[in-house]
């Protein structure tokens, strides 16, 4: 059976909920400490062992091409001054045998419209999708949620969606699946609704920003219909995938900062930033004597 070696990542969204700032520059290339959003869900990728990422970009998104391309103007700079570990940093954004391609999406026609952009690039392959503005982490000592999941799909070789329970008042947020039980950390979908209002949610069990699924998704993608908001959604064609074949949703082992949210973004600056090998020790000082001072 293929690895999973292909990565989806759709950058065309808009942002407007951090609207100034995201006027001229992508909600993805927000930085947490000292590293965008975007490098954050590349750099997971490539724990999965991921070597091919597919951006699925749009309008004013250029900014995530060149954080991906080499610099010689500043890689040079940093040599002749002798910052080396800088230079280092930077030179391993994208490392040695992952190539980064990048796929215009010529309208915002919705994230299931992005992913089916990619069918070119990822072809008969099972990918995985991530969502940059989900920022995840596993627990200490646990793999990436999307290794984890990588690892799930070398045992089942079935499409998985990663799963969180959510307040029940929320579910309008989401997509929000109903699953009989599988195994350890492992469910079977039964249905996935998208953005249910509360009262008709079959659960509370919400999709998150991790996918992996097989290319069987491209033709369901390719004659859906809009959905909710008017647009070509994802969830939709998982549901029509059920009648076709098994999908999981796995129960992930970390921890989810919805960056998409300003509240969820700076949960996300302050607990990085407690961690940060230059600033934590520091940063949490600050914080304490912060919170003496309230």
């Amino acid at each position: 059976m293929i690895k999973l070696r292909k990565v989806v990542f759709p950058v065309a969204g808009l942002g407007s909920r951090f609207l100034p700032a995201t006027k001229a520059s992508p909600k993805e290339m927000m930085p947490v400490v000292d590293k965008p959003l975007i490098q954050y869900a590349v750099e997971e990728a490539v724990e999965a062992g991921a070597t091919e990422l597919v951006f699925i970009t749009g309008r004013n998104k250029r900014s995530i091409e060149d954080h991906f391309d080499t610099a010689w103007e500043i890689e040079a700079e940093l040599q002749a001054r002798g910052k080396d570990e800088l230079l280092a940093s930077i030179r391993s954004i994208v490392p040695s045998g992952v190539s980064c391609i990048f796929i215009r999406q010529p309208a915002p026609l919705g994230l299931g419209h992005a992913v089916l952009c990619a069918r070119p690039v990822v072809g008969n392959e099972p990918f995985a999708v991530v969502l940059a503005d989900d920022l995840m982490q596993g627990d200490p000592g646990q793999p990436g949620i999307l290794a984890q999941m990588a690892a799930v799909w070398d045992h089942r070789h079935q499409s998985l969606l990663a799963v969180q329970d959510v307040p029940r008042q929320n579910t309008r947020q989401y997509g929000i699946v109903s699953t009989t039980p599988d195994s350890e950390r492992l469910e079977r979908l039964q249905a996935i609704v998208e953005k249910p209002a509360p009262e008709q949610a079959p659960s509370t069990l919400a999709v998150v920003g991790r996918y992996v699924l097989t290319p069987a998704i491209f033709d369901l993608l390719a004659t859906a219909k809009p959905g909710a908001g008017g647009e070509i959604q994802l969830t939709d064609a998982i549901a029509r995938l059920l009648a076709h074949e098994p999908v999981l949703a796995y129960r992930y082992q970390g921890r989810r900062y919805d960056c998409g949210s300003k509240l969820g973004y700076m949960q996300a600056a302050v607990d990085f930033a407690c961690v940060h090998p230059e600033i934590g020790k520091d940063f949490q000082v600050f914080l304490a004597q912060r919170k003496g001072a309230l």
